[in-house]
């Protein structure tokens, strides 16, 4: 008797990193673009914003903008850096990516997803914390960095998948949730929520 295919997760997300996260999970999906306005904490100046909170919320409203799909099941992912009380998004141009490389050097960092998982009957909600330790970096450093353009539409300003993976001296925690998917706590879900359908559980 043959196992019926699983049914594609919905991705509320363009991300090609979390395109290619799923992918390397082997979990089948389909990308919907979110209709979500995602005010960007950092742009807004919210230094003092719980930084879980903030993720998950932004993790729901996406999953939650995306309409149709049946019974498929929707994710939602959100990922911010947080070091101390201030929360970095997206920076805005390259003054700002290398000011937030400079205030990252030499120290450890969180990076905070927040994960959306609903279909129609029932909706969770949870996030992931990996702490990051950036080697310190000199005036060369970060302006090479910044200077190659990896910064762009990062949160905090690197991309630890590529050239970034130069910045940091040590992670602890789920690496797949600094590139942008909390892989660990997904899979975790879906083996609880759906045994055996997506190969886990």
């Amino acid at each position: 008797m043959s196992v019926p295919p699983a049914p594609p997760l919905l991705l509320a997300s363009t991300s090609p990193q979390r395109r290619a996260i799923l992918e390397q999970l082997s979990v089948p999906f389909d990308v919907v673009a979110p209709r979500y306005d995602e005010a960007d904490a950092a742009a807004a100046n919210e230094t003092h914003v719980d930084a879980a909170e903030l993720v998950r919320a932004h993790a729901a409203g996406k999953a939650r903008s995306v309409a149709g799909g049946g019974d498929r099941p929707v994710l939602g992912v959100d990922t911010a850096v947080v070091f101390g009380s201030e929360v970095y998004g997206k920076p805005a141009d390259a003054g700002e990516a290398a000011a937030m490389l400079e205030r990252l050097a030499g120290r450890t960092h969180n990076v905070v997803s927040g994960l959306c998982l609903r279909t129609p009957g029932w909706e969770v909600v949870e996030h992931e914390a990996t702490r990051v330790t950036f080697r310190p970096l000199t005036a060369r450093d970060v302006a090479a960095y910044v200077g190659a353009g990896e910064w762009e539409q990062r949160a905090g300003a690197y991309a630890i998948q590529g050239r970034g993976a130069a910045l940091v001296e040590r992670i602890e925690g789920d690496y797949l949730n600094v590139v942008g998917l909390p892989a660990a706590l997904l899979v975790r879900l879906l083996a609880a929520r759906f045994p055996g359908t997506y190969g886990f559980g």
